[in-house]
């Protein structure tokens, strides 16, 4: 097939051809290293248009409000897959057999346990810290323990790392939320599903027996699998960054989180229960919303619309359906919880909300869910995280096995604002 190139020409009579890149599905995109060689780079603050890899893993529509997992769409997977079996298609690219599902599953509960320094090393933090923050320290002092598997040119190295992320990160997230509400951190059950074992170390009482509700266990199996991967987001491309320059996995991931913990990223679900807890009474929410008007872009970052989306989020509307099935389960007497019913109806149904495509988000129905559950905001976004995690491994290594683009490190250019070159003189002289 015949490559298109698009010509620029400059005032000098001078041109640059550059090739346009087709992908599978949606936009092509300029190859704009030629323009190196005139001197020239694009501008594109915050790299909202710009391409900075290939990647096979995950696909958004936009204006069609797709996503795409391996070309799954995730409704399909949230409702038909556990977690590692969508694990599985995110790491190498199709849905497994029953025997390679067996297999994959086997090998990671059988790396769940993490070392006993790691319970020791929560004491070195404050009761009081955020979950959040033990988890960048955790995951990044993994590193540590596995010094001697991070040559990432190895795809045995790669794939053990892999498979250690996936299966331990359910257990420093518990431990992380178990030292901080003052109490013994559980081991994992290898009996249980993934999202069961993560549900039984987040609430299990070690002086007696832990039953999971397969309500709750659904909703977390589908929270996991809808927040699994997103495209090249802040969090993921922090670490394709840190990947490119070699960073052993365990750093890597710990940078991603990292990123993910901004409100404006993966900590969005944690203001979102913020906001619901400055309105604390249902009666509040018309003042609220009047204050809140002025400003439209307040409503996205407390879990209305979505900034990838046109339209609506495609994650949104499973969890609604799971939202409501636990809150059934769990019932409705906390004040938060119809607080959050009530701004549902009216983000459905008031034509303001409609108007501005401002309907609840991922991010709002995960709050709510985990909130039911009796998790703590803070640990929101650490929930968000161990599923976040899969895609992350993925990411990474992606950017390691590409064939066609070898690994390099990420560089991007800057368009310099600053002071011309001028002469220094020392204050003794001025």
């Amino acid at each position: 097939m015949m490559t298109q190139q698009l010509t620029l020409f400059s005032d000098d009579n001078s041109s640059v051809g550059l090739d346009v890149l087709p992908g599978t599905l949606g936009q092509s995109a300029l190859d704009l290293r030629p323009l190196g060689q005139q001197g020239l780079c694009s501008y594109d603050p915050g790299f909202s248009n710009t391409a900075g890899c290939k990647s096979a893993i995950s696909y958004i529509d936009t204006e069609q409000s797709i996503l795409l997992h391996r070309g799954y769409p995730v409704d399909q997977l949230a409702m038909q897959c556990d977690f590692l079996e969508l694990s599985y298609i995110l790491l190498y690219g199709d849905a497994p057999t029953e025997e390679e599902y067996q297999a994959f599953s086997h090998t990671i509960t059988r790396h769940t346990l993490v070392h006993e320094q790691m319970a020791r090393m929560c004491s070195g933090f404050r009761r009081d810290s955020h979950p959040m923050a033990l988890m960048c320290a955790l995951v990044g002092a993994l590193a540590a323990f596995y010094h001697e598997m991070v040559d990432v040119s190895n795809p045995e190295h790669r794939r053990l790392a892999e498979v250690r992320l996936i299966s331990k990160m359910p257990t420093l997230a518990a431990m992380s939320y178990k030292y901080t509400v003052e109490q013994p951190a559980n081991y994992p059950r290898n009996s249980l599903s993934y999202a069961g074992n993560f549900l039984h170390m987040l609430f299990g009482i070690q002086a007696e027996p832990y039953v999971v509700n397969p309500v709750l266990e659904q909703a977390m199996n589908q929270i996991l699998i809808l927040h699994a991967d997103h495209g090249q987001c802040a969090s993921t491309t922090t670490v394709r960054t840190a990947g490119s320059s070699g960073a052993n996995p365990f750093a890597c991931i710990a940078a991603g989180l990292a990123s993910l913990w901004g409100p404006q990223h993966g900590g969005a679900n944690e203001a979102c229960m913020s906001m619901l807890e400055e309105i604390r009474e249902i009666d509040e929410i018309p003042a609220f919303i009047q204050r809140a008007m002025a400003q439209p872009s307040v409503f996205r970052r407390l879990g209305f619309g979505n900034s990838r989306y046109t339209h609506s989020d495609p994650r949104a509307a499973i969890l609604r359906e799971t939202c409501h099935k636990v809150l059934k389960e769990q019932g409705m007497e906390d004040s938060l919880l119809q607080v959050a019913m009530a701004l549902e109806d009216i983000a459905m149904n008031d034509s303001y909300f409609i108007k501005n495509k401002l309907f609840p988000s991922a991010d709002f129905y995960t709050a709510v869910i985990l909130k039911a559950m009796g998790l703590p905001s803070t640990m929101f976004t650490v929930v968000t995280a161990v599923g976040r995690t899969l895609g992350w491994v993925a990411h990474w290594n992606e950017m390691h096995e590409t064939v066609d683009e070898p690994l390099q490190i990420y560089r991007p250019r800057q368009l310099y604002t600053g002071q011309a070159r001028r002469d220094f003189v020392s204050r003794r002289q001025r």
